[in-house]
């Protein structure tokens, strides 16, 4: 009897790789077209920025955030290059720094239809020598990911052997925290944004989430009371993604915790960024602090709850978390605090915060209830007769 063939570390990784590209990818196309509103017709074509002269006004952040933000996807370029003699380091450099200028020229040239954006020859060749430093830098660091790496070992040590997708999705999670949310965890709230956009083309206001709730007001409490659901079960939903990625023999609570902290100080810094030091836990609100509570009990006793379990439950305290933040108005406390926030330079930072904070859920929910989960059950299952024969 055949038997089905098991992934090597190195394709493990460059599934990793090729998944964080095409979502690195995602969030550049999104970066640059936000906030894809007032498309216009100057008259001009979509690459006569290549031959216009360089801007007079520029400024050492606006180079290096180019540089800074088109080098991931030189490196990840590079490392989702199958391992093979035909893709020498030369070649690998080339096709991902080829890859860098497309991308950049193909994003200009879209952004000469946007009036909020500016397409720029300069932008086209800072970004692409971003790309080129990241793909030097990818061939440095790919041996580094090899059969032989003390990570991948660890990785192989630690995490099943299909989690690629889901270390994925785990890792944006801390990310998504950058944009400022009505509630702490409360990914996926999509209604404003329809709104806006059924306002605009209906020509009238259009308020979804007035409409869900009838106008009903809301009190102080329950406001805080929506806001410990929605952090209790985004944080449960959340860790335990986490979880079903890990061994039985892991250090399932550490590396939980690990997360959840790190999480936590991403949120306390961007806060601090984006609106003031003195703010940095504005976030920190009674319900968030009572969530967070809940939360932390709810994991205590389901880290170690079989996996199966883990999968569903994480799938129902997410889609209750996406339910009630789409039905729930806006906190009027954080409305205020978010009428401080000035984007400025983080436009584009923050299109891209929006983005994952938008989608997160969704893509969680498609990684929990993929196919792939039964597949791996039917095998397992499978295993122990075969080794009985």
């Amino acid at each position: 009897m055949t038997q089905q063939a098991i992934p090597t570390t190195s394709s493990a990784a460059s599934s990793f790789a090729r998944v964080s590209l095409l979502i690195y990818l995602l969030l550049i196309v999104y970066a640059s077209w936000y906030p894809f509103a007032g498309w216009r017709d100057l008259g001009l074509t979509a690459f006569a920025y290549l031959d216009a002269p360089l801007p007079h006004y520029w400024t050492v952040f606006d180079v290096w955030t180019n540089i800074a933000g088109y080098l991931p996807l030189g490196m990840l370029m590079v490392l989702s290059l199958p391992r093979s003699r035909r893709w020498s380091p030369y070649w690998a450099v080339l096709l991902a720094a080829l890859a860098g200028i497309l991308v950049s020229g193909s994003m200009e040239a879209v952004q000469t239809f946007l009036p909020t954006r500016v397409a720029s020859n300069l932008d086209l060749m800072t970004n692409s020598a971003g790309a080129l430093l990241g793909a030097v830098l990818g061939v440095i660091l790919r041996p580094r990911f090899g059969p032989d790496s003390r990570l991948l070992q660890l990785r192989e040590h630690w995490f099943n052997r299909e989690a690629s997708q889901g270390m994925v999705v785990v890792a944006l999670w801390p990310l998504a925290q950058i944009y400022p949310l009505s509630h702490l965890f409360g990914f996926g709230q999509f209604t404003s944004m329809l709104s806006s956009w059924l306002s605009d083309f209906l020509e009238q206001p259009i308020d979804l989430q007035a409409w869900l709730t009838n106008d009903i007001q809301f009190s102080a409490d329950q406001y805080w009371l929506t806001e410990t659901i929605i952090t209790a079960c985004g944080l449960t939903g959340a860790a335990l993604t986490f979880l079903i990625l890990l061994r039985q023999h892991a250090p399932k609570l550490p590396l939980t915790l690990l997360l959840v902290f790190v999480t936590l100080m991403i949120k306390i810094l961007a806060t601090a960024l984006l609106f003031a030091p003195d703010n940095a836990f504005v976030w920190l609100t009674p319900g968030s602090f009572g969530g967070l509570l809940i939360g932390g009990l709810m994991l205590s006793g389901l880290a170690y709850a079989p996996q199966l379990a883990q999968r569903r439950l994480a799938g129902l305290t997410l889609a209750i978390s996406l339910l009630l933040v789409n039905i729930m108005p806006d906190n009027p406390y954080y409305t205020e605090t978010v009428q401080t926030w000035s984007q400025g330079k983080f436009l584009n930072f923050n299109g891209v915060a929006q983005f994952l904070a938008l989608l997160w859920p969704f893509c969680t929910l498609w990684f929990l209830f993929h196919p792939m989960h039964k597949r791996r059950r039917k095998a397992a299952q499978r295993q122990p007769q075969r080794d009985s024969r």
